[in-house]
């Protein structure tokens, strides 16, 4: 005897290949993240995902070294990503597959221009600004960090207003920890090729271990902020974010242990076997 399936929702199709595409980006670009995100249960994950899509596309727009893409054509090309972005967010369809699954995520969660507007802005200033006082880069963290941060909270606490105003604040900070970390870990990357120096004052070529130790001192006090909210987190989420808060408290120490010339020339990494047992250490409830 055969069932006759319910039809589908007009769109469903082409919603699910868009999410499906977004996963394709995350899994062509994503380290530690990729870890981590697997962590989460559906369909969180797959809203995570189609976040960290369009946040990776937009960066890859102003940080591909090509040559041939001067910072006019980045910044035509960024601000028709942007543009198109909210209109998908409005409407909730797009030909660009990327943005299609971004869209659908902002639509059910609530991720507006209050939380866009920001990030788009922080892309522009890397084409426009080379180096930061404290003012520009707190602002500069805002959009390109901490938002994404929001942006995801929006999705683990799904509705819940409460939750979101409550667990705003460590949100921000695991997100300034991250783009922090991954500042220091692009030192000389930034300044060599891309001729962005972040940190006030920070002059890459005279990086010292007192510059190293302040740097760090400050990520860690991002991440001891964030690591209360953790608890507190949905269950869909929760071990998730701690693994991902494990995997970057993990480059602290190493990062500490390495001479400052050292930071400056190559990367420091958490191995693959480091990074297993934090994961198994989430998995079993125990502190990454």
């Amino acid at each position: 005897m055969s069932t006759l399936r319910p039809p589908e929702a007009p769109g469903a199709h082409y919603n699910r290949v868009a999410q499906r595409s977004a996963c394709t980006v995350i899994a062509g670009y994503s380290t530690s993240f990729g870890w981590a995100v697997r962590l989460l249960e559906e369909p969180v994950r797959t809203h995570v995902r189609s976040i960290y899509a369009l946040v990776r596309v937009a960066d890859e727009t102003v940080d591909d070294p090509d040559p041939l893409l001067p910072n006019t054509l980045r910044a035509q090309m960024l601000d028709d990503l942007a543009a198109e972005t909210a209109r998908a967010v409005q409407r909730g369809r797009s030909t660009n597959l990327v943005v299609q699954a971004f869209a659908i995520t902002a639509r059910r969660h609530g991720i507006g221009p209050e939380l866009l507007d920001p990030f788009f802005a922080s892309m522009r200033a890397d084409l426009a600004v080379s180096e930061h006082d404290q003012a520009s880069l707190q602002e500069y963290v805002h959009g390109s960090a901490e938002v994404v941060g929001l942006m995801c909270l929006r999705v683990f606490v799904a509705g819940d207003d409460a939750a979101f105003a409550r667990l705003r604040e460590p949100a921000q900070s695991l997100g300034a920890a991250f783009q922090k970390v991954n500042f220091l870990r692009d030192l000389a990357e930034d300044h060599d090729q891309l001729g962005r120096t972040y940190f006030p004052g920070l002059d890459p070529e005279s990086f010292s271990d007192a510059h190293r130790d302040q740097l760090l001192d400050d990520i860690d006090a991002d991440l001891d902020r964030a690591a209360a909210a953790i608890p507190h987190l949905p269950g869909g989420s929760r071990r998730a974010v701690a693994a991902a808060h494990g995997l970057y408290s993990a480059l602290s120490p190493r990062r500490r242990a390495a001479p400052a010339a050292e930071i400056r020339r190559t990367r420091v990494r958490v191995p693959d076997h480091e990074k297993a047992q934090i994961l198994a250490r989430v998995l079993l409830g125990r502190r990454a």
